[in-house]
């Protein structure tokens, strides 16, 4: 494996160990939709772990996966962090409107950006699978010297 290659893939698998622990240290466990993120983030340290280990077809199959899903999750999170905020503003200020609630809405409680984090783990995790030399097809046999080539 090349060392860029190597060396983005350990970025990844900390920023994927970095976000899930922040998450949990935060208690972002109370419900099934906080959950996902850190089962997908653990999903992604276990392949990111086993590719670092021994890159095979598979683990990397079950990588790109995972990096589709951290793609999916993350506009889900952007939307469901954005939405929570502009509900609790609305609760607060019923006649806020416009460009004030969006504002107050990507600036509220809930880090309403957070959950990009997954689009761009995602994002480099696909990165590091284009083109892997694992995904390439075995190549044939090559005849030994001596044999006779067909």
């Amino acid at each position: 494996m090349s060392n860029l290659r190597t060396s983005l893939l350990v970025l990844i698998v900390f920023g994927e160990f970095g976000a899930g622990a922040e998450l949990l240290l935060l208690g972002h466990t109370e419900e099934f939709w906080q959950l996902v993120p850190i089962v997908l983030l653990g999903l992604g340290v276990i392949t990111g772990v086993l590719m670092l280990a021994r890159s095979r077809r598979a683990t990397l199959r079950m990588h790109q996966v995972f990096m589709a899903l951290f793609m999916i999750a993350g506009p889900i999170g952007l939307f469901q962090h954005y939405s929570a905020n502009a509900e609790f503003e609305l609760e607060m200020y019923p006649s806020m409107g416009g460009l004030e609630l969006i504002w107050e809405s990507l600036t509220g409680a809930t880090p309403a950006l957070a959950p990009g984090m997954m689009i761009y783990l995602g994002l480099l995790g696909l990165a590091y699978s284009y083109r892997h030399p694992a995904l390439t097809k075995t190549m044939e046999r090559k005849p030994l010297r001596g044999e006779d080539n067909p």
